[in-house]
């Protein structure tokens, strides 16, 4: 990577100095680093009323399982009644929003599974096989993927959905994360720019992947050595503004590294930002759409999935920046009234439902640009400030926002 430079560039007329601009960033990366020092005086008081996981070795992972099925065949001796499992109760009711840690987490309610219990057996059987499954996956040293497993025994599983539920049931109930089950979702997110690491042992610098950069692989555990120049992360919702960011090359301007989910975020995307969040301690600027369904994806990354909750604590990235695009954005950047569209009624339902979760609503500054975007029924894509000209985004929407330092 090269070293960076004090250049001038220049924008609207107006010159400016990027290292300047870019101590707008360090300041924010400092306030963050002390904001997270206090938060981890509390998890440890919070967590002990939650259900939470670990990241295992396989080795581990497979004992485990061995344990539970001895524990189902000496009920089985035992008694007269079959067995039962003991599972984490994952319905919503036991889902809890924890401001002290900001994510989403899983209760300590429990639920049964019977054997002999005509609503259960069927799905005792699902889990029974997964847990032979997984035991197998490990045993090998292998990873497959979720699909992988639906079709080891379709005329059980009979539906995806329904393996892959089971298979969430499974981590929870050994006690680990579900990528330490082996088991793990295709491939999805991409990452450009700062940043180098090794994957399996082999060398890998973003900044020499071409135009489209590095796919995210879903084995994060094989990840290692990780080192990077950068002043922060640019989370990008979509991966059309993605491949403008990474084709501008806009990392060699503002040393930065840029990730994308592609929409909704997969496992590994949120797991490798928290990664290389954790290890670079450097702030995360998320671009979105001016949407309800851009500031929900945003929470995701933040606060995390209620599907997910009983693993947040390793999938989620607190005090990530909202940088744009805001409904606040769409006047101030003089948007074009046809590039602008009326909110359906998705779109409201979805942000009336939004303001009244406690994560938007310890933001206050969101709270304000959700009501501002509810109030005018407007909403906007990334790609609209394309109607300023194609690299309008790299050359004065970007550099504007960081120079102001315009982020909540």
């Amino acid at each position: 990577m090269s070293s960076k430079k004090s250049t001038k560039k220049r924008d609207n007329d107006e010159v400016y100095d990027v290292d300047d601009t870019l101590k707008k960033v360090k300041k924010l990366r400092d306030i963050q680093a002390k904001e997270e020092e206090l938060k981890s005086t509390t998890v440890a008081k919070v967590e002990a009323g939650l259900t939470e996981v670990l990241e295992l070795p396989c080795e581990s992972v497979a004992d485990r399982i061995e344990e539970l099925v001895v524990s189902i065949v000496m009920q089985i001796i035992t008694g007269n009644k079959g067995f039962e499992l003991a599972i984490p109760n994952r319905a919503a009711t036991n889902q809890l929003y924890i401001e002290e840690i900001d994510r989403i987490v899983l209760g300590n309610k429990m639920s049964k599974r019977q054997f002999l219990n005509t609503a259960h057996v069927r799905k005792t059987a699902i889990t029974t096989r997964v847990l032979q499954l997984v035991h197998e996956v490990l045993q090998k040293g292998i990873h497959i993927t979720k699909r992988d497993l639906f079709y080891t025994d379709v005329k059980l599983f009979k539906e995806q959905n329904e393996s892959d539920a089971v298979l969430d049931d499974v981590a929870c109930m050994i006690g680990c994360t579900r990528t330490s089950l082996h088991v793990v979702a295709s491939d999805k997110g991409l990452v450009v720019g700062r940043i180098r690491y090794r994957e399996a042992g082999d060398a890998i610098d973003c900044t020499r992947m071409g135009v489209g950069g590095k796919a995210i692989p879903p084995y994060i555990d094989k990840i290692t050595d990780i080192e990077s120049d950068a002043d922060f992360i640019i989370l990008v919702e979509k991966e059309a503004a993605y491949m403008r960011l990474a084709e501008d090359r806009i990392y060699n301007k503002y040393p930065c590294i840029i990730i994308t989910g592609k929409g909704q975020p997969d496992v590994a995307t949120r797991l490798f930002l928290k990664k290389v969040q954790n290890q670079l301690k450097i702030p995360v600027l998320a671009l979105v759409d001016s949407d309800p369904y851009g500031l929900k994806i945003l929470s995701v990354y933040c606060s995390g999935s209620k599907q997910m909750s009983y693993d947040s604590g390793h999938l989620t990235t607190s005090d990530i920046k909202w940088l744009g695009v805001r409904p606040s954005d769409l006047d101030k950047y003089n948007l074009p009234a046809q590039c602008r569209l009326p909110m359906t009624e998705s779109d409201k339902k979805m942000g009336e439902e939004l303001l009244n979760e406690p994560f938007i609503q310890k933001n206050p500054k969101w709270m304000e640009e959700l009501q501002l975007m509810l109030k005018t029924g407007e909403k906007a894509e990334i790609q609209a400030l394309s109607s300023f000209g194609f690299q309008y985004i790299t050359e004065q929407f970007l550099p504007r926002k960081l120079r102001e330092g315009d982020w909540i």
